[in-house]
């Protein structure tokens, strides 16, 4: 297991009110809570949100068991201040904006980005993949660039938003953009390269902190891993797992290739911004765009060719079964947003979008 990247996941889920569905600003009461359950959580820009960290895992099955116990315990403790724990990548009705939680750092940031900051609700999910070092983690973050919009498919949950179908699977994704330093990663030489440009945002007050680098793969400035940022938080605990595991077989394939010296094809910003939203409208059961050579593909045969793409590591990292899986289950039963919109369709009923995430967010 030394040679195998260890990973870690964080989610972060919304509070709401269990019969309408409105968020809950209640997350210092949640919090509370759960500590008092043996879980500390992270409290996140809005009130309404709250954020859970696995302990650093070795294997798939490692990692479910973390992601159920956190999932259950929190839904516990949301039930106890008389909230209903959702994992959904938006609110699916909310108020006009969001309470900023009540930290200096938060309500700084709340003054300087206005309603970017105010009408938020945004969760996502994010691994952490260990790597020797940052010009690694920088490395591997140029080389999974084009794998990303498949990625954000597979974990589309954010399909209904302001009591309506917004006509995308990912609507997190195309509202999280609007941040200045949000979205696709951009491509750098080296670690010193990346820290350039993110001492450029500070300095000119583009972004508060450090800590407001918000692209899709960065390194992290805690640990020595690389992030990958790129998910909306997924509706079940069996589809992070899967996100999880082909995060981290990602890495070790991208960490192969640079060992190996491999050319790494040009990508143009504006085809990488492109695929993000093709991927982010039409999700896992509509077509994307395969960088490889700008073709349109049925998103499911380019999740394949990701798994093809990454299979030694997967086979290595003992998780080629989980990840064949889960992603045939997955597009068996669909993802979240798939799910938000049958439940939608049946009858524009807010209350049965709710009853649906709700579920999926404790389905073991």
């Amino acid at each position: 297991m030394a040679d195998i990247p260890t990973i870690g996941v964080e989610e972060e889920f919304l509070l709401v009110d269990p019969a309408s569905g409105a968020p809950l600003p209640r997350n210092r009461e949640v919090a509370e809570h759960a500590a008092e359950l043996g879980v500390d959580l992270q409290l996140e820009l809005t009130s309404c949100q709250i954020e859970t960290a696995t302990h650093v895992a070795h294997t798939a099955d490692d990692l479910r068991g973390a992601l159920v116990r956190l999932r259950s315990t929190v839904a516990d403790a949301a039930d106890r201040t008389g909230a209903r724990l959702l994992a959904v990548g938006l609110p699916p009705t909310l108020p006009h904006d969001f309470p900023i939680t009540d930290t200096p750092r938060y309500r700084d940031i709340g003054d300087r980005f206005g309603m970017i900051a105010h009408e938020q609700g945004i969760c996502g999910c994010h691994v952490h993949v260990a790597v020797p070092n940052r010009d690694a983690a920088v490395a591997v973050s140029n080389r999974l660039r084009p794998w990303l919009p498949p990625l954000l498919a597979l974990t589309a949950n954010s399909a209904i938003y302001r009591n309506a179908d917004t006509g995308h699977s990912s609507w997190r994704s195309v509202l999280w953009a609007r941040w200045p330093s949000a979205g696709p990663p951009p491509r750098f030489d080296s670690a010193a390269d990346y820290d350039a440009a993110v001492r450029m945002l500070v300095e000119s007050e583009v972004i508060r902190d450090d800590g407001m680098v918000y692209w899709d793969v960065r390194p992290s400035a805690n640990f020595p891993t690389v992030e990958i940022r790129v998910a909306d938080v997924p509706a079940t605990v069996a589809e992070t797992v899967l996100f999880a595991v082909l995060a981290r077989a990602a890495v070790m394939t991208a960490l192969a290739e640079e060992e190996r010296g491999e050319v790494q094809p040009t990508l143009d910003a504006w085809t990488l911004k492109a695929a993000y939203w093709k991927a982010a409208r039409d999700g896992l059961d509509g077509t994307g765009v395969d960088l490889r050579d700008n073709t349109a593909v049925p998103m499911t045969t380019l999740l394949q060719a990701l798994i093809d793409w990454v299979g030694p590591a997967l086979q290595v990292a003992g998780d080629e079964d989980v990840a064949h899986r889960e992603l045939a289950a997955v597009i068996e039963r669909g993802n979240g947003a798939m799910r938000q919109r049958r439940a939608w369709q049946r009858r524009h009923d807010m209350r049965e979008v709710i009853a649906v995430a709700a579920d999926a967010t404790l389905e073991f």
